[in-house]
């Protein structure tokens, strides 16, 4: 037996989005204790530099292994993006990213236009741009920056007047280039999908990748030989360093999580 097959999964995002990819996790490995870094007090991540965004990684995936973490899930697209290869060149645990499902969207796409929502942080970085050269070149990529989106999210707002405008104006760019596919390039945007589907009617396909990252969590820590071995009831604690009403939200009732207030 792995002596640190029983330590918990780590993730980290700048703020309440990646819950969107925990919970994914949590459901497909319901065994793993987990520790959720909630980075809401620098949110978001995709209007800084990549310098920034490094520096905002290296701090919170020491956070995480100080807290003896075996495998950390980078549940951020813009964190991905910029700085997930730094880290894997300089820390020994598994490290699983987050970017944009264009492949598979590509693959199944009729009218050969996908729409991809997401930060600029994510369509700016160089993983992005070597991702998007891999499809097929009869399809077109179309961007939108979803500008806003992730602070009205963060400040509770994910229901609002506010929320419902900023849709409408980004989605409606998107419609009109003929999309019959929407890739969510960020981890906070899950949480926006019936608001989504209001706005694009049945037509459209929704894609994010929360279950790709779970599968892929779950791949890893098998080959790594990680997985937990106990049937214990698990562990899961979430830190935010910023106000915990929030993410308590958007995680709902579940008697076996705690949300903790910790500057980091």
């Amino acid at each position: 037996m792995n002596s640190t097959q029983n330590n918990p999964i780590g993730f980290f995002d700048s703020g309440i989005g990646g819950t969107s990819i925990w919970k994914e996790v949590y459901q497909l490995l319901p065994n793993e204790h987990t520790i959720y870094l909630a980075d809401s007090a620098n949110a978001p991540y995709g209007e800084k530099s990549v310098e920034e965004i490094i520096e905002l990684c290296i701090k919170n995936t020491e956070l995480l292994l100080n807290k003896n973490c075996k495998l950390i899930v980078v549940a951020c697209n813009t964190a991905t993006t910029n700085a997930i290869k730094y880290l894997r060149a300089n820390y020994p645990v598994p490290f699983i990213g987050i970017e944009p499902a264009i492949k598979p969207a590509s693959l199944h796409t009729k009218t050969k236009k996908v729409g991809i929502l997401a930060t600029k942080g994510t369509l700016n970085s160089s993983l992005f741009s070597t991702t998007s050269h891999t499809i097929d070149n009869s399809v077109e990529l179309i961007e939108q920056v979803g500008e806003g989106l992730v602070e009205l999210i963060e400040s509770g707002k994910i229901v609002s007047k506010e929320m419902t405008d900023l849709l409408e104006k980004y989605l409606s760019k998107l419609l009109q280039q003929n999309i019959d596919y929407l890739v969510l390039g960020c981890s906070h945007y899950p949480y926006l999908v019936p608001q989504i589907k209001k706005i694009v009617g049945n037509k459209i396909f929704i894609i994010d990748s929360g279950q790709a990252v779970a599968k892929q969590t779950k791949k890893i820590l098998e080959i790594n030989n990680l997985l937990n071995s106990k049937n214990s009831i698990p562990t899961t604690i979430f830190y935010s360093n910023t106000n915990t009403s929030i993410l308590k939200s958007v995680l709902g009732n579940n008697p076996n999580l705690s949300v903790k207030k910790l500057d980091f």
